[in-house]
């Protein structure tokens, strides 16, 4: 089978996002690419996280074109092989609709430096406009907003973006911008909270560079 370890990590992590509670039914997507073999696996379109099985799993070159698998491409496909066309080191995706980011996402907030953890996904956590689903528009809205430094966005009325040179570390990203974005709405709700200084954030993005074990 073709990118057998990959399609087997696609399985495993797509039941993590629901069993993390960072997506509900079939939505939500993830995706990993091998440098070495040129090419990704992502998650099939509209089927359980827990029927899913590796030969479900579609393989595309970063191009979109399918080498193998039956089913139908997660909707957002460009979403992922653009990040593995254009920014060298992404090698995992990770798609959400997670309560807090995508409520976030919905009121068109960006998430500002409120706690140290938000640096897993750059300085704060940018927030795009609404753009259709599905399109490639949205791939490059993403990998704008993103640029070189950022590991997370928010997708305007949609939900949440992780990526990283891992499923595992993708996985974090999400997780802790999950987080981050409960503790800035309820701040926000509370009257606002006191922000991290740009000083700060500069010290603890640096010393996260140390801070996770490869």
């Amino acid at each position: 089978m073709i990118l057998k370890e990959e399609r087997e990590q696609v399985v495993e992590f797509g039941k993590k996002l629901v069993e993390l509670g960072l997506t509900v039914g079939t939505f939500g997507n993830v995706s990993v690419y091998s440098p070495k073999e040129k090419l990704m696996a992502i998650s099939p379109s509209g089927m359980d996280y827990f029927q899913i099985d590796p030969e479900d799993v579609v393989v595309l070159t970063p191009d979109g074109e399918k080498v193998d698998g039956e089913a139908k491409p997660s909707s957002e496909y460009d979403m992922h092989r653009i990040f593995y066309q254009k920014r060298p080191g992404v090698n995992a995706v990770i798609h959400t609709h997670s309560v807090y980011a995508t409520t976030l996402a919905c009121l068109h907030w960006k998430i500002e430096p409120i706690h140290y953890e938000v640096a897993y996904a750059g300085p704060d956590v940018p927030c795009i406009p609404y753009v259709q689903f599905g399109t490639y528009e949205l791939a490059v809205a993403a990998l704008q907003a993103m640029g070189n430094d950022h590991y997370a966005c928010l997708l305007g009325n949609h939900g949440l973006l992780a990526v990283g040179s891992s499923l595992t570390y993708a996985l974090d990203v999400a997780q802790q911008t999950e987080f981050v974005a409960q503790l800035y709405y309820n701040t926000r709700v509370a009257g606002g909270g006191v922000n991290l200084t740009d000083k700060d954030m500069k010290n603890v993005l640096g010393a996260f560079q140390s801070y996770r074990q490869r």
